[in-house]
């Protein structure tokens, strides 16, 4: 069964969604009937200490004075303002749908690319690195492109920067924006009155502290969770809820299919910028980080031992003696992931952990994952941990994401290329 967190995630959404589809194959979803390692071994803003993994409500829109009609392309609009909660904001008004869109980490920019806006990005946190990943992923869905290179860096955002962007809306969390140096309360302020709303929601990666100014009452969403209030920021329902229905199905695949768990494998997550330097990080604590392992039920291969974004060495991972690796960044056209594998098999100490000896190194994209992303790396965890129930996984060595026979996919690539374009 999956963990609760994944379970909510499925039972939260609107009664009329469903799980449907056809199954086949032993339970796995046809796709035929038409879905990294950061830079410098990972945002280390991410790892602030955790908070209780409690969940909560999750909050709603407003409208005032809107009327609701379908265009063509089945996309909801409405004429008037309106207002769309979200902690840490609160209630944010928009007069109408945003057409420009500042991110700052890559879960917002998804989030954005799902819903029609890739294109209308104005800034993201590395993206030229970010593009590469992205479009190694972006290459399995039909007519969809995705450009992203040569946008400003946001990682440490000015506010020249956010009055020259001049952007519609800010999907960035202030609770995050304020641990920079050079933001307060007040810069907050003045960009969300001079320019455009924040409406973001960052901490719920790890259920992270929020600053003081923010810490009362500050609420942590799931990955679809908050996808669904930056739907609604853009107005974009229909689009939202094609994705969500996808990824529902996919979770019911998941939870259908997973062994006992007698039967399932110990793994960990690195990321490495070289031997010298490895970056460990377990696959089920609270927050979105981990919304692609997490409802796979893993055992982890630290027992607890080790935190998440831990530095560890060969002897640490012998010990912790892993049956699966996953490799972050293993997509980015940058790594050499043969050359990775090799460095372990022919290391004296390497070589002995069990994951090396029976070739299971395998790829992954990135934990900042927005919707789209999360889609294929569920269907790749299940492949790279359950081969037996979900189908095995291609070698990979380089290029895009591979490409799955159509009847051992566990999502379908055409639907969701479909929401992205709005052809609903």
């Amino acid at each position: 069964m999956v963990d609760d967190d994944a379970t909510r995630e499925s039972r939260t959404r609107r009664e009329y969604l469903t799980y449907a589809g056809a199954l086949v194959g032993g339970g796995l979803l046809a796709g035929c009937s038409g879905d990294g390692a950061e830079p410098a071994g990972g945002s280390t803003a991410a790892d602030e200490s955790t908070a209780t993994d409690t969940p909560t409500p999750i909050a709603t829109a407003t409208e005032s004075d809107a009327e609701e009609t379908e265009t063509e392309t089945g996309t909801a609009t409405d004429a008037g303002p309106y207002s769309v909660s979200m902690s840490p904001m609160g209630s944010v008004e928009f007069d109408s749908p945003p057409e420009t869109v500042f991110t700052r980490l890559t879960h917002h920019a998804d989030m954005a690319f799902a819903l029609g806006r890739g294109d209308a990005i104005t800034a993201m946190h590395a993206p030229d690195y970010y593009d590469g990943l992205w479009n190694q992923f972006v290459e399995r869905l039909p007519g969809v492109s995705l450009d992203w290179t040569g946008l400003y860096s946001s990682w440490q955002p000015t506010k020249e920067k956010l009055y020259e962007l001049d952007s519609d809306i800010h999907l960035a969390d202030p609770a995050w924006i304020t641990k920079q140096d050079a933001w307060d309360e007040a810069d907050i302020d003045e960009i969300a009155d001079g320019v455009a709303p924040w409406f973001g929601n960052s901490l719920s990666d790890r259920h992270a502290e929020p600053a003081e100014a923010y810490a009362d009452g500050y609420e942590y969403y799931t990955l679809w969770e908050q996808f669904e209030l930056v739907a609604e920021a853009f107005r974009e329902r229909a689009r939202y809820r094609e994705l969500a229905a996808v990824h529902d199905e996919l979770l019911a695949t998941i939870d259908d299919n997973l062994p006992p768990e007698s039967e399932r494998p110990s793994a960990v997550m690195i990321a490495a910028a070289d031997v010298e330097e490895i970056y460990a990080y377990t696959l089920d604590n609270p927050g979105f980080l981990t919304s692609h392992t997490r409802p796979f039920g893993a055992k982890d291969a630290f027992e607890g031992e080790v935190e998440t974004n831990s530095v560890v060495d060969f002897e640490a991972l012998v010990e912790a003696d892993p049956d699966v690796i996953l490799h972050l960044g293993g997509f980015e056209p940058g790594t050499d992931l043969p050359k990775r594998r090799e460095t372990l098999e022919s290391d004296p100490v390497a070589s002995e952990i069990t994951a090396v000896k029976q070739g299971r190194v395998y790829p992954q994209g990135a934990r900042y994952q927005g919707p789209i992303l999360n889609l294929f790396q569920l269907e790749m965890t299940a492949k790279q941990l359950y081969p037996d129930a979900f189908g095995e996984w291609p070698t990979y060595e380089s290029g895009p994401y591979p490409e799955i026979p159509a009847e051992e996919r566990l999502f379908d690539r055409q639907r969701v290329a479909d929401a992205i374009n709005g052809d609903l």
